[in-house]
Order: C-alpha cells, then structure tokens, then sequence
C-alpha cells in the first residue's frame, strides 16, 4: 500500500530533453546541466550520479534526526559516499546501491543505530525499500 502524503512540503519541477544524452533544468533555474550517459566521455552528468548525491544529502539530514532521537550529536565532519550501481539482470536494467557512512569519533553500535535509524526516516531509504539491494556500511 502507498502511504498518501497529507501535506506536501516541497517540489521539485525540472524540465529534461534529450534522455541521457541531453540536459535538465530546474523551474528555479539552480539545477541547469547537461546529461551524458554513465561511462561516456560526455559532458554531462548521469541519472545515477544526481540519484547518488540527492540519497546521500537526505541521508545526512536523515542522521541528524535519528541521532537527535538517540540524544547523540553527530560529528561534524559526518559524510556519506553513496554509490549507484546500474546493472542489468536477463535484458532488463536494474539500480543497487551503497552508502559508505562515516561517523568519526562515534562508538560503532550507536553510529549504526543512528545509520539503521535514519534508513527507516530517509524518504529516499524509503523509495528503494524492496525495490532494489541496498547496503549500509558503516566506514
């Protein structure tokens, strides 16, 4: 079942032509880039690479609220590197994903309580839950 949004706080509207290989633009104007294909020596960037650092900034926010509910501050040199896999499997393409969370200066089981609970806050956690192999690893 789909949870239904009550209030919405936000949103997003860009403009794309050309698929991977032309460019996207915000309706604000701050997002205007060209699109290349991942692997290309193309200009541009790619679906996965903006995917990757969308998941990983709402991530961070994400920590800061699980630790705030741990009463945990989080270091202030917190980071996620976030890897975006596009693969395939028979003739069908598929996505998978690695976040690399670094917490340094946090004891290890409360680092992976605030990672385990901000995969559970995360709506970009949420998107990929059950969709696609996600893996958290604490770095």
């Amino acid at each position: 079942m789909v949870t239904q949004i009550e209030k919405v706080l936000y949103t997003a509207k860009t403009h794309t032509t050309g698929g991977r290989e032309g460019a996207s633009r915000s309706s604000d104007g701050r997002i205007d880039l060209k699109l290349s294909p991942p692997g290309s020596a193309g200009q541009g960037t790619n679906p996965e690479q903006l995917f990757a650092a969308g998941w990983s900034a709402c991530f961070i926010g994400a920590m800061n609220r699980a630790a705030s509910g741990l009463k945990v501050k989080l270091p202030a040199d917190v980071a996620v590197d976030t890897e975006v896999d596009l693969g395939t499997a028979g003739d069908e393409y598929f996505l998978q994903a690695r976040l690399n969370v670094s917490l340094p200066g946090l004891d290890r089981d409360v680092a992976r309580a605030v990672v385990d609970g901000a995969h559970q806050i995360c709506p970009y956690s949420k998107l990929s839950r059950g969709n696609i192999k996600v893996e958290l690893n604490l770095v």
